[in-house]
């Protein structure tokens, strides 16, 4: 992306104090995650409600797989997004055929008829998921490229608190819509958010200001067509090769989530040694990318305790906690809404609060302090399962003391994941490195999905205390090695950091 693309038009009003861009990518991700959102909060329950209420009738264990293997993948698939954006496409093309791609899951998803359309949209998403996530957040990015990264933190905050205003909206809305049984009509209404998401970003494409209008690193005609050969090849090997596997007929869900979950782990390891081994990446690079490795696997544990809200923890509020709120019933899915209410209240305050300490609150002492943080939320969780194993019906207000921690546990460690991400990226791989971002999520996600089959051995308090146990020992030990990845991050050129932590 050229640094000397246009600046903002003449009058045009900022956003909170921000570039005017900002509003476009905040709209446009807010409606992307109220569709994310909204069907991943009734996704365990749709795959194990019974055929008779119109769900898919799964076990537990093999659902929770499902939902690991479906937001790892949309995860997984954000290195593509952000390979095309660089190498292809240029960000703002990719976002746009990412949303189009998202949508169309959606509404494959509302068609009452069948399985097939179920997984074919699962799929979708997730492609196309894998082709927005990275590169709107290199986006919100771009708009800072000249400025100081104070103010690029807080920008990356607010954009954030547009992704939970979202999915507030979205848990509010597709929980509801599917009471009854009323599925399909709840996927529906994921769809229409994304249609609004993509008026949104077409409609503000000059507040962008040219970013992304082209790749960083185009392929040259002969590269591209060698990339078409090869990327075809490979796909008709996994296609023939699945086909293979369901003819044999060994081919299960859960195999199939255990496979994603070893490729999952593969993939960054593949990647970060091709990284640190390309000539198109400096010495100071790799001090940075070093430093990188350590956030990425921290991050990767973080998102293996959060993201048990669509699984683990939404199956609690459905079996074991009693919903009723001043004599209605809510939906389980509105249980875990409490966080995108925080952060949508909190968000700004913590905006303030990074811009205010400046560099004194480093990104490696924000990730301890969100890994220790969201370890303790499920030392709560373990304690509330413990109560509700005697067949007692806990109160609401376990699951929401679990989320708001978590809540407070995600404002230290997301946003400024984010921003790191897009301040260490090598310049030959910058949308890319933001694909690899989302890499940990996957990686926590897909892994988060195997664990939950410890459960068939060892009770639920007894699961949510070793998860507590593994976060917290891995903010402990992320502490111990703060000030040298501060001295690593600066050695890439940041501003300079105070000796002081």
């Amino acid at each position: 992306m050229a640094s000397g693309r246009p600046g903002p038009p003449a009058g045009e009003r900022p956003f909170f104090g921000h570039p005017r861009g900002l509003a476009t990518l905040f709209g446009t991700e807010m409606w992307e995650r109220f569709s994310y959102y909204g069907m991943r909060a009734v996704l365990v329950l749709f795959l194990t409600a019974p055929a008779t209420r119109g769900g898919m009738g799964l076990p537990e264990t093999t659902a929770v797989g499902v939902y690991g293997v479906y937001v790892a993948s949309v995860y997984l698939l954000a290195v593509v997004g952000g390979w095309l954006a660089d190498r292809l496409l240029g960000a703002r093309r990719t976002v746009l055929v990412g949303a189009s791609v998202i949508m169309g899951g959606h509404l494959s998803m509302a068609m009452p008829m069948g399985g097939g359309f179920v997984w074919l949209g699962l799929v979708l998403i997730a492609l196309g998921s894998g082709l927005l996530k990275p590169n709107m957040a290199a986006l919100v990015g771009e708009l800072y490229r000249h400025e100081d990264d104070a103010r690029r933190d807080s920008g990356y905050t607010i954009f954030y608190m547009g992704v939970n205003l979202g999915a507030f909206l979205g848990i509010m809305i597709v929980p509801w819509l599917q009471t009854g049984g009323r599925w399909h009509l709840a996927f529906g209404a994921a769809a229409i958010g994304m249609l609004f998401g993509l008026v949104q970003y077409v409609r503000g494409r000059a507040t962008l200001c040219g970013a992304g209008e082209e790749p960083d690193h185009r392929l040259t005609p002969a590269e591209e067509h060698r990339f078409k050969v090869v990327a075809g090849l490979c796909l008709a090997v996994a296609a023939g090769g699945l086909a293979l596997w369901a003819v044999s007929g060994t081919l299960t869900v859960d195999r199939f989530a255990l496979v994603l979950t070893v490729v999952t782990a593969a993939v960054p390891i593949a990647y970060f040694a091709f990284l640190f081994s390309s000539h198109e990446v400096t010495a100071e690079e790799r001090r940075g990318l070093f430093a990188y490795v350590w956030l990425f696997l921290a991050a990767a544990i973080f998102w293996l305790v959060y993201d048990q809200a669509g699984s683990s923890l939404l199956l609690f509020a459905k079996k074991d906690t009693n919903l009723d709120v001043f004599g209605f019933t809510i939906p389980p899915g509105w249980v875990g809404n409490i966080n995108s209410l925080a952060i949508i209240v909190l968000a700004p305050l913590f905006a303030e609060m990074f811009l205010k300490a400046g560099t004194r609150i480093s990104t490696p002492l924000k990730f301890a302090i969100g890994l220790v943080i969201v370890g303790l939320s499920f030392v709560v969780m373990s304690v509330a399962a413990g109560v509700a194993s005697d067949g007692v019906k806990v109160s609401i207000m376990w699951l929401l003391s679990v989320y708001l921690i978590q809540t407070i546990a995600e404002l230290f460690l997301s946003p400024a994941g984010l921003s790191a991400t897009n301040k260490l990226a090598p310049r030959a791989f910058e949308n890319q490195l933001m694909g690899v971002w989302y890499l940990a999520m996957a990686l926590g996600d897909s892994v988060g999905g195997q664990t939950y089959r410890l459960t068939t051995v060892v009770s639920m308090p007894v699961y949510y205390l070793v998860l507590a146990l593994a976060a917290v020992a891995a903010g402990l030990l992320m502490l111990l090695f703060v000030r040298r990845l501060r001295l690593l991050m600066a050695e890439h050129h940041l501003p300079p950091v105070p000796a002081s932590s």
